[in-house]
């Protein structure tokens, strides 16, 4: 099991196997999480938009295509839907 030293600053290392277990690269971050007794290491993944930070967003689209396109980026889709 891979194993790492706390530093004095507090500071562990996230060894290469357990990076690899996660997917984690860096610049990622990682939450740590109490379950019953022990602590969980978690990736921070980003959270998904809920429906009420775009209430009210439409007057500020010129036309149907517009909307397409924001929507075609949000989903991240490669290709626009078909109308």
């Amino acid at each position: 099991m891979p194993s790492s030293r706390l530093s004095s600053k507090g500071q562990v290392t996230i060894p290469q196997e357990v990076r690899s277990w996660l997917g984690l690269k860096t610049g990622d971050r990682v939450e740590f999480v109490k379950e019953g007794g022990k602590t969980v290491l978690k990736p921070m993944r980003e959270q998904v938009p809920s429906f009420r930070e775009y209430v009210g967003i439409l007057p500020y689209f010129k036309s149907r295509e517009e909307i397409n396109a924001w929507i075609h980026d949000l989903r991240g889709d490669d290709e626009p839907a078909a109308e």
